[in-house]
């Protein structure tokens, strides 16, 4: 019991991280843990996505503050990518968070997204939409599903 517990819990924290700005990847702990046959596809799918869906919102929350410290030296992005990015939002909008599951793009794309000031609840919602539509089309490919 305390062992399934400290699986569940390293998967929500490999998918929480995963999804902020460290370069870290939740798939490859998904699929072993599907692969086990040890516990049930629908606890990981959704341990998985309430992890992955509360880094983007770390990111969002990021988003809405960041923009105080740019002119620092440590400051992560240039001021022309930081624009290029902001240009980018602009002109998908919010629908592009629906890309916020893409390795590279998903995780500043929800950075900008707090940035620009895009609605909580319309980016949790769509956030949420994308992060379970990975992790469902990922099970299915390993469990060789339909």
């Amino acid at each position: 019991m305390a062992s399934d517990l400290a699986v569940y819990a390293g998967l929500f924290l490999a998918a929480l991280a995963a999804a902020t700005i460290l370069p870290m990847q939740s798939e490859a702990a998904l699929v072993a843990l599907l692969l086990s046959d040890r516990y049930p596809a629908w606890a990981l799918v959704t341990i998985a996505s309430l992890g992955n869906v509360g880094g983007s919102v770390i990111n969002w929350l990021l988003g809405r503050s960041i923009l105080h410290y740019q002119d620092r030296k440590w400051f992560p992005a240039s001021a022309s990518s930081l624009e290029r990015a902001q240009r980018w939002y602009r002109r998908y909008g919010k629908w592009s968070l629906l890309l916020s599951w893409a390795p590279i793009i998903g995780d500043p794309l929800t950075v900008v997204a707090g940035i620009l000031r895009e609605s909580f609840p319309v980016f949790l919602l769509l956030v949420t939409i994308a992060k379970i539509g990975r992790y469902l089309v990922l099970t299915a490919a390993t469990l060789g599903l339909s």
